[in-house]
């Protein structure tokens, strides 16, 4: 056992969140569904959203069931609407390879469609208890912290972090499982990008970093989250249209939405290539 497991294991246990995926009797349907939201989106916007959609859709089957557009529609302001999409195409393929069940196994889950190595090893781990290496933004950021002495960690994960995180991961399957969201939980309200709390983190007297005097990020620029005037908020506007809209939208109605006609044509025809929006009698609706 490291030194850093009992500590960090028994702060979770005090402050860990009341977070509906998280609870007994959440189902691995709710834990996939979570993953996917979670994705680039903060807890707070995904609460109300995934409560939603498990109460309307509480299987795969559900889900399977009705078209993609439905999903979308679903999908509301979270961003980035493609993951409804891939969220439709995983529960079309669980009842169609896994009698509507979300499988255990990593490799059966990283088969599914828009499913990748992170959520894969996150459904394993905390839907069904196994022991795997999950490594998202705020587990990164407090294994480079703490064990590296780095404010931020590289772009892209690199072999040297999932040795590193392998070399830490408890032995027990149900405390791996345990210690895989802990270490995630203490990244999201501790050990934050901005501003950590090192006075109330758990391991602060082990912590490389800090030990160091929390030295600034000497690497490569890292990315910002614009907004205004980006293709994102030109594809959101767009998308709210048609999520609000009973029939076709005619194109005057897409045009009041965003002014710049060269910019909003081009994230139109991306929408549609992304299979977000059908051209239907010259005007568009969510996908059937």
């Amino acid at each position: 056992m490291s030194d850093l497991h009992a500590p960090i294991l028994e702060w979770y246990d005090a402050h860990a969140r009341d977070l509906p995926w998280r609870r007994p009797e959440a189902s691995a349907w709710s834990v996939l569904v979570s993953e996917l939201m979670l994705q680039q989106t903060p807890v707070a916007r995904v609460l109300p959203v995934h409560d939603a959609w498990l109460e309307r859709w509480p299987t795969p089957a559900d889900l399977a069931a009705e078209p993609t557009g439905e999903a979308v529609r679903m999908w509301g302001r979270l961003g980035y609407p493609r993951r409804a999409l891939r969220l439709h195409a995983a529960a079309v393929a669980l009842v169609e390879r896994h009698d509507g069940e979300v499988p255990a196994s990593y490799d059966e889950l990283i088969a599914l469609p828009g499913v990748g190595d992170y959520t894969a090893a996150a459904v394993a781990s905390f839907a069904h208890g196994r022991r795997h290496v999950v490594l998202d933004t705020n587990v990164r950021r407090v294994l480079a912290r703490v064990v590296s002495g780095t404010e931020f960690p590289p772009t892209s994960v690199t072999r040297a972090e999932r040795d590193l995180a392998t070399g830490l991961l408890p032995e027990d399957e149900g405390t791996a499982a345990t210690w895989a969201v802990a270490v995630m939980e203490l990244g999201a309200l501790v050990c934050t990008a901005r501003d950590p709390r090192c006075e109330a983190c758990p391991v602060a007297d082990r912590c490389a970093w800090l030990a160091a005097g929390r030295p600034a990020y000497d690497g490569p620029p890292r990315r910002g989250q614009a907004w205004a005037g980006t293709d994102r908020q030109c594809r959101g506007r767009i998308m709210a249209v048609l999520r609000d809209a009973e029939g076709t939208v005619r194109p005057a109605q897409v045009e009041a939405v965003w002014p710049g006609a060269e910019q909003r044509e081009r994230c139109l025809a991306g929408l549609v290539a992304d299979g977000l929006v059908a051209v239907v009698d010259g005007g568009y609706r969510l996908p059937g």
